[in-house]
C-alpha cells in the first residue's frame, strides 16, 4: 500500500479537490499535514478531517516543509504498518494527479527505489521556480555522485526503509528534501526520474519558498563536506607550521597535522557531511587506511616542491592538499561511508 503524504502551510481551497481527486484514483487514505497553517485556513482542515479516508494532523506552528514531511512518515509507518512507502505531494496544485499516480506505480513496481518526478524547466517558467535549479543539480551531481535534472520537486515516491531513516534527520525546512536525495545517493538507494508535467498557477505566487534564505539552506546542505574541511585545514595548517617552526621536520609535521585534523574530521564528516549510521568498527578502519595514504601522497608532493621547484612550503603544502582534497571527497563518497539501506 501507498499513501500519499501532503504537507500544507496556508492553502488554498484547492486542496479539497486535490484530495478528492486522489481518492477517486483509489488510494485507500490520504495524510495532510497542517504545518501550523493561520486560522483563516480551518475550514479546509475541517473539510477534510470530515472524510473518512484522510488523516490530518496539525503543527501548532509553522516548523517547515521537512518538519511536515516527518510528521506525516511517523503517523503513516505507525498506524499503517503494512505500508511499503508513501507518495509526497505539494498542497498548491502543481502536481497533476495523473503524474502522482505514475510516481506511485514505479514505486510499486521498484520498491526499493526513491521515485522523483522532475520538471521541465522551460522558459516561461516563473524565476522563483528556476533560481538555483541549474546550481544545484549540478552540485548535487558533484558532491553525491548522481545525476539529478530536479533536485527540489516535491512529488516523490519514497520507500518505508527510507522513510524511517529520514525521521532521524534534523533538516526541517526546504532543505530537508535535498537531505533526502544527499542521504539516498550516499546510502545506495536507487534513484528514479519520471518526467512529470510542470503547472504552475499564478506565477507561483502561492509558493512559499523564500529565494534567498531557503536557498541559503540549500547550499549548505550542499557544501558541508567544503565547510568541514576547511575548519580541519585550518588547523591541519596550523599544527603543520608549528612543528616545522620548532623542529623543522616536515614528516613529523605531517604526521602531527593529520593526527590532529584527521581525528576531528572524522568525527564530523561521518555524522553531518555523509549522514553515516555505520558502527566505527566499519568505517575508522578504512578511513585511518586514507589518512595514511593521504598524509604519505601529501608529503612526497610537498617534498618535491620544495626540493625540486624551489617553493615556499607553505604554498606547496596548499597545493598539495587542494589535490588531496579532492581525491579524499571521492573515496569517502563511494568507499568508506557509503552502504545499502535495507527495503525488507
Amino acid at each position: 500500500m501507498i499513501i500519499p503524504l501532503i504537507p500544507a502551510y496556508c492553502p488554498e481551497p484547492a486542496l479539497l479537490d486535490l484530495v478528492k481527486a486522489l481518492l477517486a484514483k483509489d488510494f485507500a487514505h490520504v495524510v495532510v499535514v497542517n504545518d501550523g497553517s493561520d486560522a483563516c485556513c480551518n475550514t479546509i482542515f475541517a473539510q477534510l478531517s470530515e472524510m473518512e479516508q484522510v488523516s490530518v494532523l496539525h503543527h501548532a506552528v509553522n516548523l517547515g516543509k521537512g518538519a511536515a514531511l516527518k510528521t506525516g512518515f511517523n503517523f503513516i509507518a505507525s498506524r499503517f504498518p503494512e505500508v511499503s512507502g508513501c507518495v509526497t505531494l505539494d498542497a498548491d496544485g502543481q502536481h497533476a494527479v495523473e503524474d502522482v499516480c505514475e510516481v506511485t506505480q514505479s514505486l510499486i513496481e521498484q520498491p526499493q527505489q526513491l521515485v522523483v518526478g522532475v520538471r521541465r524547466f522551460k522558459a516561461d517558467v516563473p524565476w522563483r521556480s528556476k533560481i538555483g535549479n541549474v546550481v544545484t543539480k549540478y552540485l548535487f551531481r558533484l558532491l553525491a555522485g548522481t545525476a539529478m535534472e530536479d533536485t527540489q520537486s516535491g512529488l516523490r515516491g519514497i520507500p518505508k526503509a527510507l522513510m524511517l531513516r529520514l525521521l532521524t534527520v534534523r533538516s526541517n525546512g526546504y532543505e530537508f528534501e535535498l537531505d533526502m536525495l544527499m542521504i539516498a545517493a550516499q546510502q545506495g538507494v536507487s534513484i528514479e526520474q519520471v518526467p512529470i508535467e510542470t503547472i504552475y498557477i499564478d506565477d507561483n505566487q502561492s509558493s512559499h519558498f523564500r529565494p534567498l534564505i531557503d536557498s541559503m539552506r540549500i547550499y549548505f546542505v550542499l557544501l558541508r563536506f567544503s565547510f568541514i574541511a576547511m575548519i580541519s585545514a585550518c588547523l591541519d595548517y596550523g599544527v603543520f607550521m608549528a612543528v616545522v617552526l620548532i623542529w623543522h621536520d616536515i614528516l613529523a609535521a605531517i604526521i602531527a597535522a593529520r593526527a590532529v585534523s584527521m581525528s576531528l574530521n572524522y568525527l564530523f564528516v561521518k555524522r553531518l557531511a555523509f549522514n553515516s549510521e555505520q558502527s566505527h568498527w566499519r568505517t575508522l578502519p578504512k578511513y585511518l587506511l586514507l589518512a595514511l595514504f593521504s598524509g604519505g601522497a601529501a608529503y612526497f608532493m610537498i617534498v618535491g616542491m620544495v626540493r625540486d621547484w624551489h617553493w615556499d612550503i607553505l604554498l606547496a603544502k596548499v597545493v598539495a592538499e587542494s589535490i588531496m582534497f579532492v581525491v579524499n571527497f571521492v573515496i569517502q563518497r563511494d568507499f568508506i561511508f557509503k552502504r545499502s539501506i535495507s527495503v525488507e
